[in-house]
């Protein structure tokens, strides 16, 4: 590539065909390919470096906890969860409609696995996400510092395509944060989607966010468009651990024999 045409793709960040344009010249040589050939390649090339950029920004910005994907999910450890229901909602029509989806059931099942695999899928359709913790909407809005930027911080809730809402029940939640979880959903009603997974069921969020009627009327909004996905089972987290005790007590076993 000569030194003229080099900066001219630099300045027009072209960098998806600056890094395969010398492979492209190549193989257009060896395979007799025409003008238009040629270019439909270079300009693919540039395509996938834009994509692939868009999906790391996407990644950076939605702050999961851990990238997360379906493909690595232990589908065989849990027979309880419909794979079908989740990998319709990885097509992410369902942003497209508004609609809403709770996780339910114990810690380990997969619940923040899913949330986060079905936020990255979504990404990387190119809608945009936003991952916290139900700890970390409470430090947002609770912080003593923050109430000046109050407005500025639920603009980041309500933006995204997708908000994923995860760890609701581990423990209760500090005052007033029933306030502010309830107009992040009611302003999120019908225009945006929101998944959220809890360990806990519906008639103690009121106990958790210590405010009975703010937990109803989250309730009332989030599930009138929601989709519950109930996920029973042991813990996966807990596998390795019970698979290295019974290992143990074999060990010992075979000692004393």
């Amino acid at each position: 590539m000569n030194e003229s045409l080099e900066k001219t793709l630099k300045a027009l960040r072209l960098s998806g065909i600056r890094q395969t344009l010398e492979v492209r010249l190549q193989e257009a040589a060896a395979n007799s390919l025409n003008h238009t050939e040629f270019l439909e390649l270079i300009v693919q090339d540039e395509m996938l470096v834009r994509k692939q950029r868009q999906i790391k920004r996407g990644i950076k910005a939605a702050g999961f906890r851990d990238l997360k994907t379906l493909e690595d999910f232990d589908w065989q450890f849990n027979n309880s969860i419909k794979k079908s229901k989740i990998f319709d909602m990885a097509t992410c029509q369902f942003i497209k409609e508004a609609t809403d989806f709770l996780f339910l059931g114990p810690p380990g099942v997969g619940k923040s696995h899913l949330s986060q695999a079905v936020g990255y899928q979504a990404i990387k359709m190119g809608l945009s996400v936003r991952y916290r913790s139900i700890f970390d909407v409470a430090r947002d809005f609770l912080h003593e510092d923050v109430f000046s930027s109050q407005d500025k911080i639920m603009k980041k809730y309500l933006k995204p395509d997708l908000l994923i809402i995860d760890d609701m029940g581990i423990k209760h939640l500090p005052k007033r944060s029933g306030e502010y979880l309830l107009e992040i959903i009611m302003r999120r009603y019908e225009t945006k989607s929101t998944i959220m997974t809890s360990n806990r069921p519906l008639e103690d969020w009121g106990k958790l966010i210590g405010d009975v009627p703010s937990a109803t009327a989250i309730l009332d909004r989030f599930l009138h468009h929601a989709e519950i996905i109930n996920i029973t089972g042991r813990s996966y987290r807990l596998k390795d651990r019970a698979k290295n005790g019974e290992n143990i007590k074999q060990e010992n076993k075979d000692d004393k024999s």
